[in-house]
């Protein structure tokens, strides 16, 4: 109680009689002091009733978001790390993608050499394979050429022969000269 006496005396010190313009108070700027220490009383209770009943809530929400930015915090060094970790994992890859490229390039080489040798070992038993047919065709060619040829003058003698001599000779001397004839031109071919 002694508050309460303390601020109405204040207030009757403080009050001045209404002078009938409406204003109790002697300051321009100021309100009266009553009026002030009641908007003070009033602003006291509403604040305290705040921070007793709002403010649990409102520290709660301000930890939730302190924890919630610490947990993004950690999450992202995590996710810095795991980048990190990575990069250093491609890093290592790259240098043995680049051994491993010099390997399959050496690889390949050897491989196309191979192929190349093959390909004309091939090609060289091909040609000797070509040519050994190509000689044996010739001379099957000569072979049957000659023979044709010798069947043609055996042919053309014959009849030059028969009408040549046509009944002078007799069957054995007309053939002795046939093969003799055909012995020499296939001496001389």
């Amino acid at each position: 109680m002694s508050l309460i006496a303390a601020v109405n005396a204040f207030i009757a010190a403080e009050s001045v009689p209404n002078d009938g313009v409406g204003s109790t108070s002697l300051h321009p700027i100021l309100p009266p002091t009553g009026e002030m220490i009641i908007g003070s009383l009033a602003s006291i209770i509403v604040f305290g009733a705040l921070f007793k009943f709002a403010g649990p809530t409102i520290k709660k929400s301000f930890s939730d978001r302190t924890a919630r930015i610490q947990k993004e915090l950690d999450d992202s060094a995590a996710a810095a790390a795991a980048a990190e970790a990575e990069a250093v994992r491609i890093r290592s890859a790259k240098g043995d993608i680049d051994a491993e490229r010099s390997r399959l390039y050496a690889d390949a080489d050897a491989q196309a050499e191979a192929l190349l040798a093959d390909g004309r070992e091939r090609l060289e038993a091909e040609m000797a394979d070509i040519e050994a047919r190509a000689e044996a065709e010739l001379a099957s060619a000569a072979g049957r050429s000659g023979d044709e040829l010798r069947a043609e003058i055996a042919r053309y003698s014959s009849s030059a022969i028969d009408s040549v001599v046509n009944g002078t000779l007799d069957d054995a001397a007309q053939q002795d000269l046939i093969e003799g004839f055909i012995t020499r031109v296939g001496a001389s071919s």
